[in-house]
């Protein structure tokens, strides 16, 4: 178990940690605001009072792009049984035939540095003068932070050195996590981890694992999902992974396969086609899944299905594609989670995010910026004006 709530099968490939365990325990000891989000010590740079004021309403939206709200949509999704309001999310540009603009939503619009230019687009689209809003944004006079100021909005800091990929445990995901009635601390569970010698030491041998992927040229890392409410993580993930990550002609290509959907598409050439690939499979263990019945025509080749639920049947077909990659000498990992809470959802947050920064460190990149994507952002001006 890499925790209580995560079971963790690492991939099967031998491996030198040390070098990977020095930088972790040297990264840990840091002062980076990064790491400190993961922690409960952390101090969010709203009040309690922002979240009583607008914790009584039912409907909200959330506008920005990319890191800004892939944190808070997954959380939504991953515990949507716990949540009793809705929210809805603009990130990407769209033509809003059908919106809700019921005078009663709050906006919260995310961007941290204010001038991200499909953010400005869709809040000029969509904030009217009698909704509430809420900007996250760097505390400087950028365009977002302006118009907050001219509609007398509530302007939450975003913190000036978490970029928006990391900012799931910060305000950032943090503000629209207690507005749906979750509570932040027990996302936030780092200093536990560490000392735990089963999640520090899965942590340094999974990024051992993949460096030697890379260096015998592996770069796609293959997510094999069979949880539909997770899409989100591991669109969070895959944005986490190839921003960080690509610079310097290097790199992971994330790639998402939802299952068992894409058992009757791309499995073929999973099982058959190229080597450079890796995979890890995710799934959620569920006993209140949907049971099935044979009221319909009866064929005793199909009797196996009878009284079997969702979830059993998904985690046969789980289990069977995993048999077939260990035969085939496929390289995978595999998490199975067994609780849908909070401290579960914290967890993976702080062990994918801990996993990105080493895996940086270690092919001697940087982390956390990502140069070449101002490079659109000024020639989309460029053509513009």
């Amino acid at each position: 178990m890499l925790t209580g709530n995560i079971n963790f099968k690492n991939f099967k490939i031998k491996k030198n940690t040390k070098k990977v365990k020095k930088i972790l325990k040297k990264l840990l000891q840091e002062d980076n605001e990064i790491i400190r989000s993961l922690r409960k010590s952390y101090r969010n740079s709203y009040h309690r009072k922002l979240v009583n004021k607008y914790s009584k309403a039912l409907n909200y939206r959330i506008i920005g792009m990319g890191g800004s709200t892939l944190g808070a949509q997954t959380i939504y999704d991953f515990l949507s049984k716990k949540i009793k309001k809705k929210f809805s999310f603009i990130d990407n540009l769209q033509a809003f035939s059908k919106i809700n603009n019921d005078e009663k939503i709050i906006n919260l619009v995310i961007s941290k540095s204010g001038n991200t230019i499909e953010t400005i687009i869709n809040t000029n689209l969509l904030l009217k003068k009698k909704h509430k809003n809420i900007f996250i944004t760097e505390n400087k006079k950028s365009y977002l932070y302006l118009l907050a100021e001219k509609l007398k909005a509530d302007i939450v800091k975003h913190n000036n050195f978490i970029g928006g990929r990391y900012s799931v445990l910060s305000e950032v995901g943090m503000l629209p996590a207690e507005l749906m009635g979750l509570k932040s601390n027990k996302f936030k569970n780092l200093n536990l981890l560490v000392k735990n010698k089963i999640f520090f030491n899965s942590l340094v041998s999974n990024v051992s694992s993949t460096l030697h992927f890379i260096k015998n040229k592996k770069y796609n890392s293959i997510i094999i999902n069979y949880d539909e409410k997770s899409q989100n993580l591991f669109n969070w993930y895959q944005q986490l992974i190839a921003e960080s990550l690509g610079k310097n002609k290097k790199g992971i290509l994330p790639i998402i396969s939802n299952m068992p959907k894409d058992n009757h598409s791309v499995m073929q050439l999973y099982l058959d086609g190229f080597k450079n690939n890796f995979y890890t499979f995710f799934f959620v263990n569920e006993n209140n899944s949907t049971r099935i019945k044979t009221n319909f025509y009866k064929n005793k080749s199909f009797s196996y299905l009878k009284n079997k639920n969702l979830n059993q049947i998904k985690l046969s077909q789980k289990l069977a594609t995993e048999n077939v990659f260990q035969k085939k000498n496929i390289p995978f990992r595999s998490f199975t989670i067994f609780k849908r809470d909070e401290k579960t959802l914290g967890e993976l947050f702080s062990f994918f995010i801990l996993e990105t920064i080493l895996i940086g460190k270690m092919l001697n990149l940087n982390p956390y910026d990502q140069p070449a994507v101002e490079l659109i952002k000024n020639e989309t001006k460029k053509i513009l004006i």
